[in-house]
């Protein structure tokens, strides 16, 4: 026959790993740990210093908005805000803005300055 026959070999002993299988976790692990300390922390502890300055927003406060309006502060409510952006000949014109959105608060007499 041109064909030999196959015969399974006898299974040999299992090699016992002492680590228990760690080692194959372990990259994943180290992974997360630099993924956490390189991108979730820092967004984290950004958006916590930007809900501080949200919170701490009160009348006569000079903002940048996330669009790039600038203005003073006139109102503000729960969730909005009212923003003077410039004067018309019938006084200022002030638009509505989420809290949410407002990008920079800006030092006293920035605007003038503009």
């Amino acid at each position: 026959m041109l064909i030999s026959n196959a015969y399974a070999q006898a299974a040999a002993p299992a090699a016992t790993d002492p680590t228990g299988g760690l080692m194959g976790i372990l990259p994943l692990v180290l992974m997360f740990v630099v993924l956490w300390f390189l991108m979730i922390r820092p967004q984290m502890k950004k958006a916590k210093e930007h809900q501080k300055m949200v919170g701490a927003l009160q009348k006569g406060d000079e903002v940048v908005t996330q669009g790039g309006m600038a203005g003073r502060i006139t109102k503000v409510g729960e969730n909005f805000l009212t923003l003077a952006v410039s004067e018309g000949k019938d006084g200022a014109v002030e638009i509505l803005v989420q809290k949410g959105a407002i990008g920079a608060l800006l030092p006293k007499g920035t605007l003038k300055s503009l």
